[in-house]
């Protein structure tokens, strides 16, 4: 069975009361106070905030917008999916408090731009440990542990209908020797049969593309089948994953990306690209 999203199910659910509640021309203030739901519950349930979800706060609510039992029903449905555990629950250590692999489960679309390493659905084992460890005195265990959790992130491309995904990756990132001559050629090998698959395109940012809107470091948008799921944006730090969901940031990003994606090699290009570089390293030895 493939795994469901709790964000996107918090969110849906968001959605409808936010809506019942404009229909009914009420504020947050008039309905949290009718219904009997303290206000910041309220809030924290329309904005997809609220991690417990009492069924008693969604029967008041659904008495006060006179909602029908099919809607009631639904309410609850989203509700129950909302607080249903991925496999990336079992590693909170991992991924911290909000789950990137919550957002992929049914992504639709994603658009990942990379300028420093391989993007981390396409790397190969040895490429991601040789990441996670990246010069520093690490445990071994804590390392395997990681690289298993980013292995997992990659069964999305097994599902029946896989996400569509476009990989723009700065030309630093494929010379960049991640663990070794050896294990980049083998990473870039993967990458160029990843590139025959229908439904990812792979393409490469030279260094002679010159200055672009995607300079202040990577990102990533996900995009879901149902057209009122928006959009998610993606940034990590170095201390933390940002998640934006603010339609002036959403554009921001996608103008970005549209950026980068035009100054880019075509993906056939690119693929000659990459094997160039594979070849250069094994020419090495």
């Amino acid at each position: 069975m493939e795994s469901q999203s709790p964000n996107i199910r918090r969110r849906r659910l968001g959605r409808v009361l936010r809506g019942l509640r404009e229909d009914a021309g009420m504020t947050l203030e008039d309905a949290a106070k009718a219904a009997k739901v303290p206000r910041a519950t309220l809030g924290r349930i329309e904005t997809a905030d609220a991690r417990r979800l009492r069924r008693s706060d969604l029967d008041s609510l659904a008495d006060l917008y006179k909602v029908d039992s099919q809607t009631r029903e639904a309410m609850h449905q989203l509700a129950q999916q909302s607080k249903e555990r991925g496999w990336w629950s079992n590693y909170r250590d991992v991924f911290g408090g909000q789950a990137l692999p919550d957002w992929e489960a049914e992504a639709s679309m994603i658009r990942t731009f990379e300028g420093l390493t391989v993007p981390g659905l396409f790397q190969t084992p040895e490429y991601a440990a040789a990441v996670f460890r990246a010069g520093r005195a690490v445990e071994e265990e804590g390392v395997q542990r990681q690289v298993e959790a980013r292995m997992r992130r990659r069964e999305i491309f097994n599902r029946i209908k896989p996400p569509h995904m476009t990989a723009v990756i700065d030309e630093g990132a494929l010379r960049r020797l991640i663990g070794g001559a050896e294990v980049m050629r083998e990473q870039l090998a993967h990458l160029m049969n990843l590139a025959l698959r229908h439904h990812i395109d792979i393409q490469v940012l030279p260094y002679a593309a010159g200055a672009h809107l995607a300079l202040a470091g990577p990102f990533r948008i996900l995009d879901f089948p149902d057209p009122k799921d928006q959009p998610i944006v993606h940034v990590e730090t170095a201390a933390d994953s940002l998640f934006l969901e603010r339609p002036e940031e959403i554009d921001r990003y996608s103008v970005a990306f549209g950026n980068v994606q035009s100054v880019a090699l075509s993906t056939a290009l690119s693929a000659e690209f990459i094997e160039n570089i594979e070849r250069s390293l094994g020419s090495t030895e």
